[in-house]
């Protein structure tokens, strides 16, 4: 929050966000089977989501992993505006 302005995002359990995020994602139009949000942080002000990126089998990114990073991102910027880790 920018100095003298109030916080006034909604504290949630990792557990209740988790299920709000992969309610974001399946319902998304760009959602593709399998995308979904395993773990999350709080990283100052940002929610970082994790989950499965779509590694070959040597851990070379593919067509999937772009998708998961732009809906990762997409996910982060609609709820860290209105929640925060407990």
């Amino acid at each position: 929050m920018f100095m003298g302005q109030e916080d006034t995002r909604k504290e949630i359990s990792k557990e209740e966000l988790l299920k709000l995020a992969n309610e974001l994602i399946k319902n998304d139009y760009e959602y593709m089977d399998g995308m979904e949000a395993t773990d999350v942080h709080q990283n100052g002000e940002v929610l970082v989501f994790k989950g499965n990126f779509f590694l070959d089998k040597n851990g070379v990114p593919t067509l999937k992993t772009n998708a998961v990073f732009n809906m990762f991102k997409k996910v982060t910027t609609a709820l860290s505006k209105e929640y925060k880790l407990k």
